[in-house]
C-alpha cells in the first residue's frame, strides 16, 4: 500500500499576511496616510466629554479638518485649532513641535500624528501650567516599549480610558469600514506623580 504525503505547505508568511490570519483588516499594503493623517472619530471626543471637563481654553494643536475641535467649541469651549498642514480649518503651518512655542494658558486635546505622539506630550506638558490637562488621543500600544522608564516613570499620565469598542481613526480623513486598531484618551495633569489609573468607556 502506498501512504500519501500531505502536501508541504508553501506558506511564506509575511507582515500583511499575519495580520489577515489574526483578522486586523485595516492592515493593507496601501500607503500611509498623507502626513500621518488619521482624524479622530468626533464620537471620540464626545465621549470624553462625558469622562472630563477642561479648562476654558483648549487647545487642539493636530486639528485637521476639526473633527475634535467643532465637538469641543460645541460643547461652550474657546478652543485654539492649528495645524502644521492647512486643511481648510483653522490655522495651518504652525508646528506645535517648533521651539518658539513656549507657553499656553489652558488644556490640550488632540490626536497627533503617531510617530511624533511621545514629542508631542513632552512638549505639551512644557507649555501648559501645572494642573492643566493634556490629553491625547492614542492607540494603547503606546504604553509600552522604552517608554515605560523613558517617560512614563517621570511623567505618568494620570488616568487611561481605554475604549471598549473600537473606535474610528479616518485615513485622510475618510471614516470607512471597521477598526482593527484599540485606541484610549490619555489624561495627563502637569505635576501629578503616581500610578495611573486604567478605566474603561465606550
Amino acid at each position: 500500500m502506498v501512504t500519501k504525503l500531505a502536501p508541504k505547505n508553501n506558506w511564506t508568511g509575511d507582515k500583511h499576511s499575519i495580520y489577515v490570519t489574526l483578522g486586523a483588516s485595516s492592515h493593507t499594503d496601501e500607503q500611509r496616510a498623507t502626513g500621518d493623517y488619521y482624524a479622530t472619530d468626533p464620537k471620540a471626543a464626545r465621549l470624553l466629554l462625558e469622562l472630563e471637563t477642561f479648562a476654558p481654553n483648549i487647545w487642539e494643536c493636530a486639528c485637521g479638518e476639526g473633527h475634535l475641535s467643532k465637538v469641543l467649541e460645541e460643547a461652550g469651549y474657546n478652543v485654539k485649532s492649528t495645524d502644521l498642514v492647512d486643511r481648510g480649518y483653522g490655522t495651518g503651518g504652525v508646528n506645535f513641535l517648533s521651539d518658539e512655542i513656549r507657553h499656553w494658558h489652558g488644556d490640550i486635546v488632540t490626536n497627533p500624528p503617531y510617530k511624533y505622539a511621545q514629542a508631542f506630550v513632552e512638549k505639551a506638558l512644557s507649555v501648559v501650567s501645572d494642573g492643566a490637562k493634556v490629553v491625547l488621543f492614542l492607540k494603547i500600544q503606546f504604553l509600552e516599549g522604552k517608554r515605560r522608564k523613558k517617560m512614563f516613570s517621570k511623567q505618568p499620565p494620570k488616568i487611561v480610558y481605554i475604549s471598549s469598542s473600537r473606535l474610528l481613526c479616518g485615513k485622510n480623513g475618510m471614516f470607512e469600514g471597521t477598526s482593527a486598531v484599540a485606541y484610549a484618551w490619555f489624561v495627563w495633569v502637569k505635576g501629578f506623580q503616581g500610578e495611573p489609573v486604567i478605566r474603561w468607556f465606550n
